[in-house]
């Protein structure tokens, strides 16, 4: 009977085993942490590179906007018969497109 513990062997046996456990959780609980923390981090980062990235393609992509609208501008000012012939132009074949597919759509309606 040397191989039975006594009750009072049992309860000291499961308090020694709830402390381990509490301690690997412990270990387990800072570990998760730690590991949360440095994968914020990471992201942080990222986030702060990925920003940094567009705000330089945003500033480059307004610089050309700014060269391409000063360029129209002069090019405007320089020839301004030839813009009114251009835009006129224009406008004169999108009201004929814009006749020609009315009359297609009006068209299509009366078959239905």
């Amino acid at each position: 009977m040397a191989d039975t513990l006594s009750p009072e062997d049992l309860r000291k046996e499961f308090e020694k085993q709830i402390a381990d456990l509490k301690k690997e959780v412990g270990a387990l609980s800072k570990t998760l942490a730690q590991r949360g923390t440095d994968t914020l981090e990471r992201t942080r980062e990222s986030a702060s590179d990925a920003l940094d990235r567009a705000r330089g393609q945003a500033r480059s992509s307004l610089a050309q906007v700014r060269e391409q609208a000063q360029l129209v501008s002069d090019t405007v000012k320089e020839n301004p018969g030839t813009t009114a012939t251009v835009l006129s132009s224009a406008g004169v074949i999108g009201f004929v497109l814009g006749l020609i597919v009315g009359t297609q759509l009006a068209g299509n309606s009366r078959r239905w």
